[in-house]
Order: structure tokens, then C-alpha cells, then sequence
């Protein structure tokens, strides 16, 4: 059986992650153009590294740990035997350090930074800031921004998901709001007898393309779903 999973905001904000865009459309109390497009990089860089500094801040404190949906999947994908890809839509590492290890973080990584003129990535936990200096050039400073992908741009690995949903038996959607595309699509790719189902607290503009919906936090459900899964 061939497995596909998506995950959105829900899965990580059970463990203390803040979902960026509010019920007022707000990211963190800003416009998602004053901090989340490459336009507001180039207008405003210290607005923007200041506004991700504070969100890679929180996700290293102690208090930010995977919980049991994110351990449920690693634990799934380490007994399971066919293929499996972990598409997740969020930019912290809980599923890493969960133990997932076919991950596909489609909108990037907020512990890595990225230069602005070779695209190179390199891990990252520090804040950044126009003054930080290149890993590779001390000399050069203010290049690199949070590998994350910014509303206008493509995010990673398009090609590599459509694949896997166009062979998946079974797809699963786990908290996300299905709203952002393209990954609210997603399940429109899997062929008409795989398995969809969706996990998660309300009804999405998508539930009604799945096959079921399960409603409940995802530290409940998802690993219930698993266990079910696997005594059949």
C-alpha cells in the first residue's frame, strides 16, 4: 500500500507552534505582505528577519515538542514497507524530530538560511539579520534569508508529489485548512480508488473530495487512524 500524507498548521499547533494567519487574516499581528512575500524582503528585510527570528526562537524552546500525531507517523512509516512520503506544508522540524525521515517540506525549513545569490541552504538556528555574516564569505553580510517559501513564490517539490498522489493507495490530509494551494489540491491528483481521508478539528472548503472525515485533534486521531490501519 502506497502511502501519501499531508499536514498542515493543526498537527504542529498541538504542540505550541502558532499557526501564522489568524481568523482576522493577520500573520502574527502583520499583513502577510509586510512579512511573507519577497516584495516586503526587499522593502522592509528587518521587519522580515525580525518576524522569523522570533517564530525559529519559539520553536527551539523546550517547551515546543513533537507530540503524538508526529510520533504515530514515524512510527508508521518505520514498520511500513511500501512507499511513503510525508508532505508537510509547515516550516518547523517536529516531524524530524520525530523521527519521519521520507519528508517532504514543501514550503520550506525555518532552521535553515539561504543565500540570496547562489541559493545555497545551510542549517540555521541563530537569528539573521542584515549585519549576519556569509558561512562562506565572513566578509559578505545582509545575503541570506529564512529558507522558507514567501506567498509569489514555487514551493518544493511539486513534481515529486504529484507522483506520489498519482500511485498512492491510501492519502491522508492532516490538519490543514485547505485554503493554500497548491497543496489544498492535492488530494484532486490521487486516482479514483485510492483512499482519501481527512483528519481534522472543522470541515474544509475540500472535505467534500475526500472519502471520510474524521473530526478531532490530531494527537487523537491520527494515531488511533494508525492503529486501526495496521490491525487490518
Amino acid at each position: 500500500m502506497n502511502v501519501l500524507i499531508l499536514t498542515g498548521a493543526g498537527i504542529s499547533a498541538e504542540s505550541g507552534v502558532p499557526t501564522f494567519r489568524g481568523e482576522d487574516g493577520l500573520w502574527e499581528g502583520h499583513r502577510l505582505d509586510e512579512v511573507a512575500t519577497p516584495s516586503a524582503f526587499e522593502r522592509n528585510p528587518h521587519l522580515v528577519h525580525r518576524f522569523y527570528n522570533e517564530r525559529r526562537r519559539s520553536l527551539l524552546s523546550e517547551s515546543v515538542q513533537p507530540n503524538a500525531a508526529h510520533i504515530a507517523l514515524a512510527e508508521f512509516e518505520a514498520a511500513h514497507h511500501d512507499e511513503f512520503l510525508l508532505v508537510t506544508q509547515n516550516i518547523d522540524d517536529l516531524h524530524y524530530r520525530a523521527g519521519s525521515r521520507n519528508v517532504l517540506s514543501m514550503h520550506g525549513e525555518l532552521l535553515k538560511a539561504k543565500c540570496l545569490d547562489s541559493g545555497e541552504v545551510f542549517p540555521w538556528q541563530e537569528d539573521l539579520t542584515m549585519e549576519t555574516p556569509h558561512p562562506r564569505d565572513p566578509s559578505q553580510q545582509g545575503r541570506l534569508r529564512p529558507h522558507v517559501v514567501w506567498f509569489g513564490e514555487m514551493p518544493f517539490g511539486l513534481d515529486l508529489i504529484s507522483t506520489a498522489a498519482q500511485s498512492a493507495d491510501l492519502f491522508v490530509a492532516i490538519g490543514t485548512s485547505a485554503v493554500v494551494y497548491p497543496a489544498a489540491g492535492i488530494v484532486d491528483l490521487t486516482r479514483a480508488d485510492c483512499r482519501t481521508v481527512e483528519i481534522n478539528l472543522d470541515d474544509t472548503p475540500q472535505s467534500t473530495a475526500f472519502d471520510e472525515s474524521i473530526r478531532g485533534k490530531a494527537s487523537v486521531e491520527v494515531p488511533k487512524f494508525l492503529r486501526q490501519l495496521t490491525a487490518t
